[in-house]
């Protein structure tokens, strides 16, 4: 079985910034002659109507979490949230613009936006909505740590009782972190995932912070040059130079030790037992329930199992 499978691909704040970058060098200031919805599934709401867009201007583009808002003159607002399999596409004035497989297009001045989604799972969404109020209904609340410092952050991861791989991921106490990052902070700042957000020493909880802003910086720097000019193409939960994630069984770059997963549900957590738990293999619920006593619980069990 492929183990990719087990991941969840969703774009996540560096992808998410690289989108919007390019979306205000194509778009911002050119004029949307119409929106054409494909699958009526996508288009989440009944007003105001697509027709309401159309010649108006596009003003700025922005993020909240996940989701990429579109500013339209007028304070109309479309909010794209690309779930797992979304991804948008450009294609500039008088390209062909590809009608299978297109949930929606935005026809500009300038060029199309394209929303695609693989699979035949239909999960990403388009709100259209009117005014500063509806617009906040779509804030999960979380806290923008690339603008925020060590108090809010500590305050923030602080507010409820999780492991760290749940506090990390979850939109209402951190703003559009995902599965990926979260194992690359985690392993940057040498802590479990199953580490209790509670249990952290002040010291802790600096390191904490400071990989979590060095890693989302790190990480959107290196897809801004990866992109250049032209609209990301290249957008994935799987990355050249992640230290842990979709690394399974490969050695982690920092102590050589092979890199471990916990699966859950559609998703699973990469961490390196040499780094971030003394050594000791976390438990997964379903493989260490059927092998038992057979399960290895350490690094030192797992090479000898291994011999």
């Amino acid at each position: 079985m492929d183990w990719r499978g087990y991941d969840s691909p969703m774009p996540e704040l560096p992808d998410i910034m690289v989108y919007i970058e390019a979306l205000r060098r194509c778009a911002v200031g050119a004029t949307l002659g119409k929106i054409r919805v494909s699958d009526p599934f996508v288009l989440r709401t009944v007003a105001p109507t697509t027709e309401e867009f159309s010649g108006r201007e596009l003003v700025g583009v922005s993020r909240i979490g996940k989701r990429i808002v579109l500013a339209f003159a007028g304070d109309l607002h479309a909010v794209i949230h690309l779930m797992i399999a979304g991804r948008l596409r450009w294609r500039a004035e008088g390209a062909k613009t590809p009608g299978r497989g297109a949930l929606f297009e935005f026809f500009f001045s300038t060029g199309t936006l394209v929303l695609n989604e693989a699979g035949s799972k239909r999960r990403a969404s388009l709100h259209l909505v009117e005014g500063r109020a509806a617009l906040a209904e779509h804030d999960p609340g979380g806290l923008e740590v690339p603008a925020a410092d060590l108090d809010a952050f500590r305050a923030a991861i602080s507010s409820e009782r999780h492991t760290l791989k749940r506090t990390l991921t979850d939109p209402r106490i951190l703003s559009g972190i995902g599965n990926a990052y979260s194992d690359e902070i985690l392993h940057r700042a040498r802590l479990s995932p199953f580490r209790l957000s509670d249990t952290l020493s002040d010291a802790e909880m600096e390191v904490f912070f400071k990989s979590t802003v060095a890693v989302l910086g790190q990480w959107t720097e290196c897809l801004r040059k990866e992109a250049g000019e032209d609209f990301p193409t290249n957008v994935t939960a799987f990355r050249e130079g992640m230290a842990v994630h979709g690394r399974f069984g490969k050695p982690c770059p920092d102590c050589g030790a092979p890199v471990q997963r916990i699966r859950y549900a559609e998703s699973e957590c990469n961490y390196c037992a040499g780094c971030q738990t003394g050594g000791r293999i976390l438990a997964d619920r379903s493989l260490s329930r059927l092998l038992k006593a057979d399960w290895p619980k350490t690094l030192d069990d797992l090479e000898r199992r291994s011999k």
